[in-house]
């Protein structure tokens, strides 16, 4: 059970992908808000329309499911870098303009690189312009392979874009790449994996070296091995190491809030009745 003052922003999660029970279980670890980005479903969407339907379950079911647990729900939306490749899904880029004016909406993203393609610069360059028109924040993916490259041709390509440093969260650091990602300004954001990726004692390690400024520490679990609960983790793992609770505070509650804040469209108090019904729909199963 968390401490009774603690409470979580998990800025990095994909819900659409996990149960009612992982709900439950984040609630009572103290989970209070995340905020959902859209992503690839893990094998190819083959016409746009799969991404408007996904978009509107974002904007729609996820919050309501969300909800039945008192958990605040918010999205980015974007096409992502690995589905940028498909020429098929292209058309995507001219329909986010009218999903990114929704109030559930609190970033683009995830946008950035996955294979480094002439056709992922063009998709980023042109999402990252689509942050500063809607002046909403933007969610950056540094690719899982050859990173300090990638982050190299990220930063170039934010430096073009104009959008302010302030404005952007770096995701999916290591060891490797925080040092040239915190001198560019932008927040710093962390995956928490089970076998890969950061893990909570190597967080914990960067906290102590970077500080707790601007930093962002997520699950980002998915349909893939990830556990939902690795921000409560990451919170044990730093009170163990002797950092404070207002330490873990800052990091896992108020730096999401500011830096999703500056979409002007959170909403941190999420509660809905089991009767409650979406579109004539509940997560009950069985009774009347």
């Amino acid at each position: 059970m968390p401490s009774p003052i603690r409470r979580i922003f998990d800025p990095h999660i994909h819900m659409t992908s996990r149960t009612t029970d992982d709900y439950a279980a984040m609630y009572d670890a103290g989970v209070r808000a995340l905020v959902e980005p859209s992503f690839w479903l893990g094998q190819p969407r083959t016409s746009p329309a799969s991404f408007y339907d996904y978009f509107d379950g974002l904007l729609g079911w996820e919050p309501f499911r969300a909800a039945q647990y008192g958990i605040a729900h918010h999205c980015t939306l974007a096409l992502n870098p690995k589905e940028a490749n498909d020429p098929r899904c292209l058309p995507v880029l001219d329909e986010l303009p009218r999903y990114l004016l929704k109030d559930g909406v609190v970033a683009v993203g995830e946008i950035g690189y996955d294979s480094m393609t002439p056709a992922e610069d063009t998709a980023l360059a042109a999402q990252l312009q689509l942050a500063r028109t809607h002046e909403l924040p933007a969610l950056v993916h540094t690719p899982h392979r050859d990173k300090a490259a990638g982050l190299a041709r990220t930063l170039d390509v934010l430096r073009e874009s104009g959008l302010p440093p302030a404005f952007v969260v770096l995701d999916h650091l290591n060891e490797t790449t925080v040092g040239p990602a915190a001198d560019s300004g932008c927040w710093l954001g962390f995956s928490i994996y089970p076998d890969t990726k950061m893990d909570p004692d190597r967080m914990v390690r960067i906290l102590r070296v970077h500080g707790t400024e601007r930093v962002l520490v997520n699950s980002a679990a998915d349909w893939g091995r990830s556990d939902p609960l690795k921000t409560a983790h990451v919170a044990d793992a730093m009170l163990a190491a002797g950092f404070e609770e207002d330490d873990v505070d800052q990091v896992l509650w108020r730096n999401p809030v500011a830096f999703y804040g500056q979409s002007g469209r959170l909403r941190l108090d999420a509660t809905a009745p089991e009767t409650q019904l979406f579109e004539g729909n509940s997560i009950l199963r069985g009774g009347e």
